[in-house]
Order: C-alpha cells, then structure tokens, then sequence
C-alpha cells in the first residue's frame, strides 16, 4: 500500500488522482480490468482457487473418519490389506457422494446470487456505467446518491448537500455532512468529513468520489478480518448444532465402551478398535452437511423459479419458520403507484375544477419543488409532475435542501423577478413544526397556533377517507444560498391528497397468508388514519393500532406485551422500526420483515428474515436475505411454501438417520458383547451405513404432506430426541428378533449371521425411510419418483451382492432359502409394527 494513501484524507484531490493514477473522467476500462486482475475482487470474502480441493476434503475431516482411515492404514502394515482396502474404498466413495452434492448445490447459489448483486455507478472512459460492487478498483471514479452503498474507502471530490449514515462503522446514530477539503493526518475516523468508507451508505444528497481502497484494506475490511465476523446463526443453524453436539456426546460414550469391552474379551486390539470406530461412523449422520446444502440449494432453486432469490441459504429455514410478517403498505397492500387526488387550501377546498385559486397555488408550488429536486428519487415527486404541469420558466432555482429521513422535508430556493423564495414539501407534521404563521383562503396570514388543530383535524378527515397528506410551505428570502437551519418562520400554503389504492386480490393474499399460520402486520410512516382505512380495505380483521408517539412512551417489556395484539403501526419513526421487530423476537416469533428504503437496513439486520426487493435501495438489498423480483405478497407466499418443503425434507433425514440406523447400531454394539465373534466386520459395517445412505441422498426431491405446508414450524431437539428413542428402541426390538431368528432357529455360522444380518439391516432401514418421511399412511402418502428409485435399487444392490464375486472379498455367502424366507417376514413384521407405532407416537407428541 502506498504509505500516503494511508492517510489520503490529509492530501489535496489532485494529489490523490495522481497517486492513485486516476483522473476525474476516471479509469478506461482496460486499465480497470488490469488492475481487477492484479489485485483482485473488491470483496471482504475472497474467493479461492482451491475451493473445490478444500470441499473435498472437509468431507473426510472428521475425527472419527480421520481414526478410521489411520486404524486401516495401520492394518495394512500389519498385512491386513483385504479388509483395511475396502474400508478405505467405501470412505472415499462417501466422501465422494457428498463432495458431488454439495459442488453441485454451491454451483448453482453462486448463479443465483448473481442475480441480486449490489451496483456501482463509476466513470469508464469518460462515461457513467453500472457495474458489481466488487468489480470496483482503486482510482475508480463513484457517482453517488441516497440509498447508494459506499463501494470502497474514497475521498470526496465534489458533493452537494452530501449526508452519510456511518453507524456500522463509527457507531454514530445520526447521518453525518460530507464534503471536499484537506483535513489533518491525525484526525480520528469519525470526524473524515471528507472521507466516505465501505459498509456505509448515502441517506441524501449527491456526490463524486475517488475510490482511493477497496476490500480488506477499508477500513470496514481491517475490522471484519480482525473481528472474522459472520453472520448470526439461524434457529434452525442452531439446532442442527444442538443435534450434532447430542450424537457426538452419544458416540463417544458407546465407541469407548465397546472398545473397552472387546478388550476385555481378549479380541484383537486392531480389530476392536475398527469395530468400534466404524460403528462410530454408522452413529454419525455424516451426510447431513450434505444433504441440508443440497436441500437448501433445489430449494433456492425452487423459489427462484417463483421469482424469490435467496441471498442467504439458511434463512429458507426461518422463511418456512416465520409466522410473523411486518411490512410497509406501499407497494405490498397497495399497488405502489403514489397518485394525486387533490390539492387543499387551509380551508379544506380543493382544487379540482378551479374551486380553490389557494389550492391551485398550492400545486404550483409542490410542482416548483418536485421538477427541481436532484436528490432522492421518489414516487411522490413523479406523481406531482405527473398530476398538472405549470410553466416555471421565471423561476431561477439557486440551491436545494434534500429530503432526509430525520427532518422528512425537501426545501429548494428560487429567484423569480429579484425576489428569492423558499418552497417546502413534506411530511405534514415536519412541515407544520417549522411554520410559523398560515395563508387564509383570502390571501392574509394568520398565527399557527390559533389554526394548527384545525389543520391536523382536516389532515385526519383526509386520512379517514384514504388519502395521504403532504404539507407545503414557502418563505420570502432574501440570499442566493441556504441551509436546513433556515427551515423556519415559514408560511404554510396547503395540503396535497395522495391516494395509493390497495392490490386487487390483496385482501385474498393476506388470507392465504394467515391460513399458512403467518400474522401481517403493516409497520408505516403514514397517519393512523390512513393506514386504518387501508388495513379495512385489505380486510385485515379487527385491526388494533399503535402509533410511533404512543410506542415511544412504552418500556421494551411493555411494547412486548403489546406488539402481539397489534397490527397496524402508524406514525413510526424510521429508528422504531428496529424496535418493533425485536420486540416481536422476544415475545417468542419468527419475524419476517420486507423493506425497500434507505431507513430499513436496521429492521432487516434485525428480523429473522430480512426481505427485500430487486428494486430496493442497495443498502436495503444488501442487508437482505431474501430478495423478491417483484413487490408482489403472492410472490412471497409461494416463496414460504418453498421454505417449509424444504424445512420439511431436511427434517426427514434427521428422523430417518435417528431411526432405524441409530436402532441398528446400538443392537450391533449390544450383540457384540454376548457374540464369540463381531455381528459385522468394519467393512461390512461401513458398508452398510454407505447403502442406507444413498436413498436418503434424494429425500431434496421427496413430496411433503400437505399439513408439514400450512403451518410454521421449528427445529425441536426434544421432539426429536423422543422420535430416536421411541423409533430407535422399536428398530433394536426387530434387530434381536433377528438375532434370535439366526442364532437359535437357523443355527447360522458367523458368515451366514454377517450376511443375515446385513440383508436384513439394510433393507429395513431402507424400507422404514418410506414410513418415518410421512406421517400419514404409508399408502395415503406417496414418495418423491427419485426416492423410491433409490430405495428399491438399494435394496436390489443388498440382495444380489451375497451372490456376486464381492461375497467373498467383503466377507458374505449367499444364504438357503430358509434365511431369506424368515428374515423377509421380519423385515415385514418391523415395517407393520413401524407404520402402526407411527400413529400412535404422532397422536400422542405434537411437532
């Protein structure tokens, strides 16, 4: 790094420029794809060449794995080579299985993921171009505006009426004033008024940048390496963990004890130990990193075909989780299309057909203003002029105040004939709390505060009737310039009525929404009026309101008790929104949370799934998990059916991996103590888990019931603690009937009880996968196509391989049709038994 652009707020533009070999007109774009090349992408996340080695080989990083593939190398220089050889072969073909399943499901989020990339808008050869956030390179020139993310530490060339929020970086609340200059070297990093950083973003104004660093030497980057954040795990991360932590606690106990035990029986140390290991390795569901990646990437895959692109792959969980749902009106209950109704005098006359001259002026004025601003883009300003167009020629516009989120008001100075004029539009309240005195309808000007509750009266009997209202205000000046501070002794004109009318087919959405056991609730800036005539129209029931005044008075334990009854928050200041959400949380949802502007990103950071949309402001895409294509609620009751059907499938190989294995490998570990000889060799063991695992490497593709589909629901450890016990118990019952069968009716010899054994583990377990992946009828509820392919070629595999030139190598022999007979009536026996114990365990424990 160049020692003086580690201080590059402390040099003159041009000195910059020239250190970075840049210009104003910015980088050709040969240059910029040179120095892409040399330095790489502009990501805090670099991408390594060795992607594909490194997942190959997590799979077998293990410990367990690892001790086994040690143990059968050892055996091999103790001239074991047979058994130790096959061991390693049936390893690495697991670990094969899940390296192609896992490619395959990064493969394909990488392609969605492009999807939604964040933009910069940058000088090449002269002219402005939109290119990915990471594609950006030092000495790139960045055009920015509100909402913009800041792509790269730069220094500020030209800026107008420039405000940054930093609170991710400096923790500051407020949005700070950026503009050009030359500051002290020393000066700390939350007083760079001429600096702008990575991971901050434009709240107003305009600006041209040089981007002096980029990834992990920001500012942003040396504090996220230091740190190595990540992002916060999901519930459903979380109980996977939990999951995980239980079996191992549960295998390390066993392994030792067998261990230990077959020592004790004077059994080879060697042997013994690959016993116990391999048993360790059937125990552990060593798939499932694999097949919740391979879940999560078809269901991705899925929900992208329905036009919902998933940023984040676990937040599908808490999307099929969520059954709260928070949203703003415009765009989702309303068709998003901001119109003018009206303009109103103080008086409460319109303007439609001439009625009112002061209403007239009041849409010139609003129309002066809207045509002038260069800062926020907005759907208000367009409607504006749209609506009626005024020949402003005589207007000369000398400065301008952009709209922000904390004064919610747009302020622009003109000239007209020698006089200087300041025209106001905003939020009403904002626009009321500056103005000083009122215009009557006869042209004179009153004190306010003998008219302000007679002006909030008419707002609300707008409001009442669904409209929206802005307020609009002037002021005589008499200066070519001006600042935010001169927002005050103003003259309020008048009302605009905007009208924003709801989604045909919204109120039927919102009911499919609560059929799927998910709340709406609307979360507005807009008047508790409006925003109760909206949720009447959308037929939201009974809807109970709390407005951003009344919630500030409210302690966090308080808003907690409230917000489970509330629907409907009117009147809320962008910082509340955060609170809101976190108070849900607390009270024990899974909140969803759809926002598209710059005052979300807190909100969406908060929820448990932060929902965005393609044509959000960056900062609120890039906070997002989920990103929808369109602004559609029908888009996102697909994309949570999606997530259930894919939370359901993921569920199913934790049941199928605590049923029927889990059962089996604790009767071979039990058996192993009483039997002269080990029930199954390491090979076999290995062999067996490998074959009961290839079935459930297609459950992705699996049906889902109906009922797994219409209601929220969440990782239970205890739930499923209760299904191993009770399903893992009933396996083990079958497993000693089957030792009993071959040892006391059929007089096996080792051989025979291996291969007895074998055929019947694997296919029961195989079998028991159709019965434990519903809960309904194994008749009534039909697997996926690929499923019971999978199955019935498993099966197929096991009965025909005591049979093959591999019986001999593994250790098999085929067996008299006395075998066959009895083991197939207990593989049917335990499937009936299954199927019935189903029933009950389901009527009795609520998931």
């Amino acid at each position: 790094m160049n020692p003086q652009l580690s201080v590059f707020w402390s040099l003159p533009t041009d000195q910059v420029l020239q250190q970075t070999h840049s210009t104003t007109a910015g980088l050709s774009r040969q240059d910029a794809k040179q120095r892409l090349s040399e330095y790489g992408a502009n990501s805090l996340k670099q991408k390594h060449k060795s992607s594909a080695l490194m997942l190959l080989l997590n799979q077998f990083k293990s410990p367990i794995i690892l001790i086994l593939i040690f143990a059968a190398v050892l055996s091999i220089f103790l001239r074991d080579v047979a058994d130790a050889t096959i061991i390693l072969a049936i390893v690495l073909i697991s670990g094969l299985l899940g390296f192609w399943q896992e490619r395959g499901a990064s493969n394909a989020v990488e392609k969605l993921l492009a999807l939604v990339q964040v933009k910069a808008t940058v000088l090449r050869d002269g002219q402005s171009q939109e290119i990915p956030n990471e594609e950006v390179v030092r000495g790139d020139i960045v055009l920015l505006c509100a909402g913009k993310n800041i792509p790269g530490d730069c220094l500020v060339l030209e800026s107008k009426d420039l405000s940054v929020g930093e609170a991710a970086l400096t923790g500051e609340t407020y949005p700070v004033d950026k503009l050009s200059g030359v500051l002290p070297a020393e000066t700390g990093l939350a007083q760079r008024s001429n600096s702008l950083y990575m991971g901050t973003n434009v709240i107003s104004g305009t600006a041209k940048a040089v981007v002096v660093h980029t990834g992990k030497e920001t500012e942003f980057g040396k504090v996220s390496e230091r740190l190595k954040l990540r992002p916060p795990e999901t519930e459903f991360e979380r109980g996977l963990g939990k999951f995980g932590y239980f079996l191992m606690e549960v295998t390390l106990i066993l392994v030792v004890l067998i261990f230990v035990a077959n020592v004790y029986l004077h059994r080879p140390v060697l042997e013994s130990l690959l016993f116990s290991l391999a048993l360790a390795v059937g125990l552990t569901p060593q798939l499932l990193p694999a097949i919740v990646s391979v879940n999560l990437a078809r269901g991705a895959k899925k929900m992208a075909k329905k036009q919902v692109i998933v940023k984040r792959l676990p937040a599908i969980e808490n999307f099929g989780s969520m059954n709260v749902f928070c949203t703003d009106k415009t765009g989702t209950l309303t068709e998003g299309e901001v119109k003018i109704h009206s303009a109103v005098d103080v008086e409460g006359k319109e303007s439609v057909g001439g009625a009112s001259p002061q209403a007239t002026r009041v849409l010139l004025y609003a129309y002066l203003n809207a045509a002038s601003e260069s800062g926020y883009v907005n759907a208000i300003d367009a409607a504006i002029r749209e609506y009626k167009t005024f020949d402003i020629s005589g207007y000369q516009k000398l400065d301008e105040v952009p709209y922000d989120f904390n004064r919610k008001r747009l302020s622009i100075l003109f000239k007209k004939e020698g006089t200087h004029l300041i025209v106001t539009k905003g939020a009403l309240k904002n626009i009321l709390d500056v103005c000083s005195t009122v215009e009557t309808a006869e042209g004179k000007t009153s004190n306010i505060v003998d008219q302000r509750q007679k002006l909030q009266q008419q707002a609300e009997d707008l409001g009442s009737k669904g409209f929206r209202t802005l307020g609009v205000a002037y002021r005589d000046f008499n200066q070519d310039s001006f600042s935010k501070d001169d927002e005050t002794n103003m003259t309020f004109l008048g009302y605009l009525a905007l009208f924003d009318p709801p989604k045909a087919g919204i109120a039927d959405t919102l009911k499919e929404l609560q059929l799927l056991g998910v709340t709406p609730k609307m979360i507005t800036g807009d008047s508790k009026a409006v925003a109760m005539s909206i949720i009447q129209q959308v037929g939201l029931p009974e809807p109970k309101a709390l407005t951003g005044s009344e919630l500030e008075k409210l302690s966090d334990e308080a808003l907690m008790q409230r917000v489970q009854d509330t629907n409907v928050f009117a009147e809320v200041e962008p910082n509340q929104k955060e609170r809101i959400i976190i108070a849900l949380k607390k009270a024990g949802n899974v909140v969803g949370y759809l926002g598209d502007g710059i005052n979300d990103a807190s909100a969406l950071h908060a929820a448990d799934v932060g929902i965005s949309v393609e044509s959000a402001v960056d900062v609120a895409k890039e906070a997002a998990d989920i990103v929808l294509m369109a602004k559609d609620l029908n888009v996102l009751v697909e994309g949570v059916k999606e997530g259930r059907v894919t939370f359901a499938n993921t569920l199913k190989y934790v049941f199928m991996a605590t049923s029927a294995n889990f059962g089996n490998m604790f009767s071979m570990a039990g058996i192993s103590l009483f039997l002269p000889f080990l029930p199954l060799l390491p090979s076999q063991i290995l062999l067996t888990n490998l074959l009961t695992d290839f079935p459930e490497l297609t459950i992705a593709t699996d049906r889902v019931d109906k009922e797994l589909v219409n209601k929220p629901r969440r990782m239970d450890i205890k739930f499923i603690r209760n299904f191993m016990i009770v399903f893992g118990l009933l396996s083990s019952i079958f497993d000693y009937l089957t030792f009993g069968a071959l040892l006391l009716l059929l007089h096996a010899q080792p051989e025979q009880f291996r291969t007895g054994w074998f055929l019947e583990s694997v296919i029961s377990a195989s079998l028991v996968v159709l019965v434990v992946r519903t809960r309904q009828s194994i008749v009534n509820s039909k697997p996926g196509k690929y499923l019971l392919t999978a199955t019935l070629a498993t099966i197929g595999v096991t009965i025909i391989i005591p049979w093959t030139p591999l019986a001999t190598l593994l250790g098999f022999q085929p067996l008299p049709l006395s075998f066959v007979l009895v083991l197939g009536a207990i593989v049917l026996f335990y499937v009936t038994a299954a199927e019935n114990v189903k029933r009950v365990f389901y009527s009795r424990v609520k998931f």
